[in-house]
């Protein structure tokens, strides 16, 4: 039996956020016959403009027949009177499963169907998010969540990593690799979302830890501990790290390891020394940690980077 998905838009949404679910499920309904049928859902049918200023045409919010609905990011409150009706219908609402792409964990959020679950949404966003929905236990680095039904991803091209689980978790892994393939997209994409985040090389939302991210990266090999930090920005170790995650998005330990591994990626992608040798010049112990680092940034030791000579 095919599954119907519903993916709602809404005046201002991001197009990607709709047609790059779309293309993921149509890629899986190639290869088998329990594939996919997907409705485009609106507050009001009918056309509806993207952010990009193209459109696609929506019929009604409806849940009946739908197995799986997924809500769109975007520019959300360009049309209050579509936000608010999208809200209500939400809230009531019971999919075999409800998901979001980018912002578009903002409605289900405020739709009160976030409380309590884990969940993702933009980079960019996370703050904000936070602010307004305490009660939502947010992973800003994920590419995608699953808490029970509820489903959400990171910023818009996250949608197709969201869609290939969901294809993964209907159809085997098989489907949701060859999906993938004719996507040419990984499957599993390694590494968080914040490997993508533009926050870290600014210093920060305001800048004002530019001068600091700066001289890390000149001094990989210091200690740089919280307190030599701290030390740099005259500013106590406590202040300092709330100040830092505040504005940066991360801890100082995972921005440290974060500008390590970007610093030995790119000698060990261009042979520059022994992997022992790039792990101390890098900052790490060894080539052992330096190994366990790249793992959890990347998905991948540093053997799988080096280039073939």
């Amino acid at each position: 039996m095919r599954r119907r998905i519903g993916i709602v838009i809404h005046p201002g949404f991001q197009l990607l956020d709709a047609t790059g679910p779309i293309a993921a499920f149509e890629m899986a309904s190639r290869f088998s016959p329990h594939g996919y049928d997907v409705d485009l859902l609106a507050a009001t049918p009918g056309p509806v403009v993207s952010s990009s200023g193209l459109t696609l045409s929506a019929t009604a919010l409806a849940e009946k027949g739908l197995d799986t609905i997924i809500v769109s990011g975007g520019e959300l409150i360009r049309d209050m009177e579509a936000f608010r009706a999208i809200i209500a219908w939400l809230g009531g609402i019971r999919p075999r499963r409800l998901a979001s792409v980018c912002s578009g964990a903002f409605l289900l959020a405020e739709a009160g169907r976030l409380d309590g679950r884990l969940a993702t949404t933009h980079w960019d966003s996370t703050e904000r998010f936070r602010r307004l929905y305490p009660r939502v236990e947010l992973e800003p680095d994920r590419i995608f969540t699953r808490h029970d039904d509820i489903w959400t991803s990171a910023g818009i091209t996250a949608g197709i990593d969201l869609t290939l689980a969901l294809i993964e978790d209907d159809l085997g892994p098989a489907i949701a690799q060859r999906a993938a393939q004719q996507l040419v997209v990984h499957k599993r994409r390694t590494g968080g979302q914040s490997q993508f985040s533009a926050l870290l090389e600014m210093g920060g939302h305001s800048g004002r830890f530019e001068k600091l991210i700066a001289w890390i990266k000149a001094n990989p090999a210091e200690p740089l501990s919280v307190e030599q930090l701290a030390g740099h920005m005259a500013m106590s170790p406590r202040n300092f790290a709330r100040a830092f995650q505040r504005d940066v998005g991360t801890t100082p330990a995972r921005a440290v390891e974060k500008l390590r591994v970007g610093l030995a990626q790119e000698a060990v992608e261009n042979g520059f020394g022994s992997f022992e040798q790039i792990a101390r010049q890098s900052g790490f112990h060894d080539a052992g940690q330096m190994r366990r680092a790249f793992l959890r940034a990347l998905g991948r030791p540093p053997q799988a980077l080096r280039r073939a000579p």
